[in-house]
């Protein structure tokens, strides 16, 4: 099983930047497919973006052109930079390895207008 654990998280205005790490344990973590959602209050949680091993990404749209997420596999970590941040970008951010059910524990970003 791979451990995740979540980093970079906070309070930012609208219009600026975060970047949020996921570092991962286990020296498997380069075969997997990685991704980012977020679940803000009263909401579903929600796919935010993706990552295969080879480095093929994918969001959704509301955060295209606007996040982007890499992965550095020497590292075991992956990143979602986010610039542009609007409120309703607000909400816990997970870092998960879907394919094995392998969540962390969140970290918060909150967006202020």
């Amino acid at each position: 099983q791979v451990q995740l654990v979540e980093s970079g998280g906070g309070l930012v205005q609208a219009g600026g930047s975060l970047r949020l790490s996921c570092a991962a344990s286990g020296s498997i973590f380069s075969i997997y497919s990685m991704a980012w959602y977020r679940q803000a209050p009263g909401k579903q949680r929600e796919l935010v973006a993706s990552i295969t091993p080879g480095g093929s990404t994918n969001y959704v749209d509301s955060v295209k052109g606007r996040f982007t997420i890499s992965r550095d596999n020497a590292k075991n970590t992956v990143y979602l930079q986010m610039n542009s941040l609007k409120p309703e970008d607000t909400a816990v951010y997970y870092c998960s390895a879907p394919v094995i059910n392998s969540w962390g524990q969140g970290t918060q970003v909150i967006v202020s207008s």
